[in-house]
């Protein structure tokens, strides 16, 4: 466990990091204090947050319910024999696609795709992020396409992929994004190996894989 004088450090820089709306640390705000996870990323970057909010952020990172337990139990904890070896959980994947403009990506994946915005950074922006229901994309701004067009339209270099829970989930998916006048780069398609998938292009030729169970 890192000494008391750097955990001290590290709050100081979440609480920094909320002052200039640095849009990723809503998030591990929201997925650590309770009291902020019914909040979007705008509102918690708008709402107080104090150094004693960083503080105990920092603690409950560190399995403490609060600053002053932390400050109580770091001397012991950074003792070898008393420490407590976890496995880390991974909670969620957000694939990030490369896009030549932010507003006119997330205009696609809202006006066709159901998605909502859930941030635009930077002005004009150049970072963005987009979501529906589970499922997050982030937008990054590019000057030039990072790959080779042709290829990944051959090969089906996916950019994403994102799954539903049913067979019946994945056709009426489908069927949506039909009825909006999608252009399938893939139709959907029962594989063989017991999934039913399709595949849409974004303006910028990002291939997104939707995917479901086929019974």
């Amino acid at each position: 466990m890192p000494s008391l004088e750097n955990l001290r450090k590290q709050a100081k820089l979440v609480l920094r990091w909320h002052r200039d709306r640095y849009y990723p640390v809503a998030a591990q705000i929201r997925a650590i204090l309770p009291r902020y996870q019914h909040m979007t990323d705008t509102q918690i970057l708008a709402a107080s947050f104090k150094l004693s909010d960083a503080q105990e952020l920092v603690a409950r990172q560190s399995g403490f319910d609060s600053w002053q337990a932390l400050k109580t139990g770091a001397p012991t904890m950074t003792s070898p024999a008393a420490k407590t070896v976890s496995r880390p959980v991974l909670t969620a994947a957000e694939p990030q696609l490369f896009v030549s403009d932010i507003k006119a990506s997330c205009d696609f994946f809202t006006s066709k795709l159901g998605f909502t915005v859930v941030f635009q950074y930077g002005e004009p922006p150049f970072y963005g992020q987009v979501k529906r229901d589970g499922a997050r994309l982030n937008l990054r701004c590019v000057a030039s396409p990072l790959i080779d067009e042709a290829l990944r339209d051959r090969e089906n270099l996916l950019s994403a992929a994102i799954t539903v829970d049913t067979a019946e989930d994945i056709k009426q998916l489908f069927l949506e994004f039909q009825a909006a006048g999608i252009a399938f780069h893939q139709p959907l398609k029962h594989e063989p190996w017991g999934a039913k998938d399709f595949i849409v292009k974004d303006p910028d030729g990002n291939l997104v894989l939707f995917a479901g169970p086929a019974k």
